[in-house]
C-alpha cells in the first residue's frame, strides 16, 4: 500500500510539474536581469526565516570575500514548492526551496543536489471567538472529515466530543486551503492520508489537490490574511504566521493519542532522531513521529541546487549563505518557531556539498 501511494504521489507530482512548467516560463534571461543578486524560489513556508537570514547575508563580510560581497542580496520568490522546483529545472534560479524532498532517482535524472535546511510545524488554526486559555482539539480523522466536507459546522458532535466543556458556535466551518502548488499542502495531505482511509483513497497526497470544499488562497501569507479576515474559518499554515490575536491554534493528536500544540519543544521532538543519510541526498519519506511528545504535522525544507552549475560564483555565494544560516544563525530560526538542524546534521550537510556540487568547498 505504501509503495502504491508513493507511486501515485510521484505521478501526481510529475503531472503537476508539467502543468506548472507551462505557467512559469521565466527562463535564464530573467535571472540575468537580476544582476548580482543571489536568486532562489520556492517554499512560502520557509520565507520568514529566509528573509531574516537574507538581512544578515547582505552585511556579511566573512567567508567568501569578494564572492559574497558581489552577491550581497538575496532575491527570493515565494512561489510555492512546486514553482521553485520548476524554476530550478528551468535553470532560472541559483537554488530552490521545497518542503517535499526529491527521491534520489529524480535527483539523478535532473542532475540536482539536495540537502535539508530547517524544519518546522504546520499549524491548524481557526478564526473562532473562544475564551482565553481554552485549547481547541482536533483529531486527524476529524480534520480529514472537515476538509472532505463531511463535517460542516463547528457544533458537530465529532468536534464537541473532543472538548465537551467548550461551547462551540453552530456556525458553518469556512474551509481555507492553498490554491498554488504547495509543499505545506503535500505534508498536511500526507498526515491526513495516514489517519483517514477515506482521505487516502480519495484526495491522496500532492502539491495540489481536487478539494471538494473550501476556498483557495496563494501562499502562506495569502492563507494567513484570508484566515484573519474570515470568522469561523479553518486553515493550515506555517506556525509563526498563525500567531495573531483572534486566531486559535489547534492541538492535534499524535501517534500516542496525545493532543499536542505546535510549540518549539513538540516540533523538535517530532524531528529529533531522523536518520539523515547523505548518500541518499538526505531524502526522508513522510512518516508519523514516534515520540509521545511530538507534534505530528511537520515539514522539513530542502534546498535544491545543480550538480554542475552554470555560475560558479552564484553557487559559491549560495553555499556561503547556507553555511552562514546553518552554522552561525540557527538561533534566528528558533526565534521564529523553526527547528534548526542539529550541529552534527549541519556538519553532514556542509561535508556533502563538495561531493555533490562541482566547485563547492
Amino acid at each position: 500500500m505504501d509503495s502504491a501511494r508513493h507511486q501515485a504521489g510521484g505521478a501526481t507530482r510529475r503531472s503537476m510539474l508539467a502543468g506548472a512548467a507551462l505557467l512559469l516560463g521565466t527562463g535564464r534571461a530573467a535571472a540575468q536581469e537580476r544582476g548580482q543578486a543571489l536568486t532562489g524560489a520556492g517554499s512560502t513556508f520557509v520565507q520568514p526565516v529566509l528573509n531574516r537570514w537574507a538581512r544578515a547575508f547582505a552585511t556579511m563580510e566573512g567567508e567568501g570575500g569578494a564572492t559574497v560581497s558581489s552577491y550581497g542580496t538575496l532575491n527570493y520568490e515565494p512561489v510555492g514548492s512546486a514553482g521553485g522546483v520548476i524554476r530550478m529545472l528551468q535553470g532560472s534560479v541559483d537554488f530552490a526551496a521545497t518542503d517535499v524532498p526529491m527521491a534520489p532517482e529524480e535527483l539523478a535524472r535532473h542532475e540536482l543536489a539536495q540537502f535539508p535546511l530547517v524544519s518546522g510545524g504546520i499549524a491548524v488554526a481557526a478564526n473562532l471567538d473562544l475564551p482565553a486559555g481554552i485549547a481547541l482539539r482536533l483529531s486527524g480523522d476529524v480534520l480529514a472529515r472537515i476538509y472532505l466536507g463531511q463535517i460542516t459546522r463547528w457544533s458537530d458532535p465529532a468536534i464537541r466530543a473532543l472538548q465537551p466543556d467548550l461551547a462551540l458556535p453552530g456556525a458553518p466551518i469556512v474551509v481555507l486551503h492553498r490554491s498554488d502548488g504547495s509543499g505545506t499542502t503535500w505534508n498536511v495531505a500526507s498526515f491526513l492520508a495516514r489517519r483517514s482511509a477515506a482521505w487516502q483513497s480519495g484526495l491522496g497526497t500532492g502539491w495540489t489537490l481536487p478539494w471538494p470544499v473550501g476556498t483557495g488562497a496563494r501562499g502562506t501569507r495569502g492563507i494567513a490574511e484570508a484566515l484573519r479576515a474570515t470568522p469561523n474559518a479553518i486553515a493550515y499554515l506555517e506556525v509563526s504566521e498563525a500567531r495573531h490575536p483572534g486566531i486559535t491554534v489547534a492541538q492535534i493528536d499524535n501517534a500516542a493519542g496525545r493532543f499536542v500544540a505546535p510549540d518549539a519543544a513538540a516540533i523538535a521532538a517530532g524531528v529529533a532522531g531522523l536518520p539523515w543519510d547523505a548518500s541518499r541526498s538526505f531524502h526522508q519519506p513522510a512518516a508519523e513521529p514516534a515520540s509521545d511528545a511530538a507534534y505530528p504535522i511537520l515539514a522539513t525544507v530542502y534546498v535544491l541546487m545543480r550538480r554542475n552549475p552554470a555560475s560558479m560564483a552564484g553557487t559559491r555565494a549560495a553555499l556561503a549563505f547556507f553555511r552562514m544560516a546553518l552554522t552561525e544563525r540557527p538561533a534566528e530560526a528558533e526565534a521564529l518557531g523553526f527547528v534548526p538542524l542539529a550541529p552534527a546534521v549541519a556538519a553532514q550537510v556542509t561535508s556533502y556539498w563538495p561531493t555533490a556540487i562541482r566547485g563547492a568547498r
